[in-house]
C-alpha cells in the first residue's frame, strides 16, 4: 500500500510535468501566424509589385520593388543585378550560389540584426543545388524558394529575397522561421 500511493504520487507528478510543458511549446499555426506577422511588418515599407513582369524584364538595383513570386506570398523578390546577356540554366544544371541570410522573425521581436552565410568570406566554399531536380540532398537542403530566381535571371545575377519557411532551408520549415537572403548565382565551370 505504501509503494502504491508512491506511485500514484509520481504520476501524478510527472503528469504535472507533462500539462507544464505543453504549455510552453507553441502550436505549428501559432508559429505560421507569428512567421506571417514579421514577414508582413518587414514588407510593410518597401515597394511591392503583386504581379511577375510578363516579359521577365524585371525592375533592378537597390530601389527596385520586391516582387511577389507566388500566390500565397511566400516569397519576394528584388533583383539587385542581371548581365546584360541572360543565360537560363537547363533542368539538373548545377548552380553554385553564395548568399547571406538574416532571420526576419528574430528582427521582428527582438530587434536583433544577425546575419550568416557565406557570402562575405571567400574561405567558405560556396553552395550550391542541381536546378530543379530534388532527388540530391543539396536541392532539398535548401529548399525551392532560392531555385525561382535563376529561372527568371539566369546565371551571374544577384537577388535579395524575403522567403518564408515553406520555401525556405529545410532546416526551417518547421520552426517557421522567415528570411531575408542576398543571394549570387554562378555557373559550374568545368
Amino acid at each position: 500500500m505504501k509503494y502504491g500511493k508512491f506511485f500514484i504520487g509520481c504520476a501524478f507528478v510527472f503528469m504535472l510535468m507533462s500539462l507544464a510543458s505543453c504549455n510552453d511549446n507553441e502550436s505549428y499555426s501559432n508559429l505560421l501566424k507569428e512567421e506571417e506577422k514579421a514577414t508582413n511588418w518587414f514588407l510593410a515599407d518597401k515597394k511591392i509589385c503583386l504581379e511577375i513582369p510578363k516579359d521577365s524584364v524585371f525592375e533592378v538595383g537597390p530601389n527596385a520593388p520586391f516582387y511577389k513570386m507566388d500566390e500565397d506570398g511566400y516569397l519576394y523578390m528584388q533583383v539587385v543585378s542581371v548581365p546584360e546577356k541572360r543565360q537560363l540554366p537547363e533542368k539538373d544544371s548545377r548552380i553554385y550560389f553564395r548568399y547571406k541570410r538574416m532571420n526576419i522573425k528574430n528582427l521582428y521581436v527582438n530587434g536583433i540584426e544577425n546575419w550568416s552565410g557565406n557570402l562575405d568570406n571567400l574561405e567558405i566554399v560556396s553552395s550550391s543545388f542541381w536546378f530543379q531536380n530534388y532527388q540530391f540532398n543539396e536541392s532539398r537542403t535548401y529548399g525551392t524558394g532560392i531555385q525561382t530566381p535563376v529561372s527568371y535571371l539566369g546565371y551571374d545575377s544577384e537577388v535579395n529575397l524575403v522567403l518564408r519557411s515553406y520555401y525556405g532551408f529545410a532546416d526551417d520549415q518547421s520552426s517557421c522561421i522567415p528570411y531575408y537572403i542576398t543571394i549570387r548565382y554562378f555557373k559550374a565551370e568545368y
